[in-house]
């Protein structure tokens, strides 16, 4: 009995097809369970860079600038828009 078998590129294929929808369930998860610990969450919406709190208040903090790549251990510091 062979324990690990190898993975066809047919199964690999539809397994890899399930990833964007896996990502994006691990994303509303996460942002549903980090307001429901009463923390918030930074946003962009409709061109504005929003802190949303866990109360359902919206805070504008500016307006979001354009993409740009970003290290996983990177610091971005945000000013707070007046």
């Amino acid at each position: 009995m062979d324990i690990n078998p190898m993975l066809s590129d047919e199964l690999v294929s539809r397994l890899e097809q399930k990833i964007p929808d896996m990502a994006k369930g691990a994303i509303k998860a996460a942002y549903i369970n980090t307001l429901a610990a009463g923390l918030s969450v930074m946003e962009i919406r409709n061109g504005m860079l929003v802190e949303t709190m866990a109360d359902g208040q919206h805070k504008v903090i500016r307006a979001a600038k354009p993409k740009h790549k970003v290290a996983s251990d990177m610091i971005i510091k945000v000013r707070r828009f007046s």
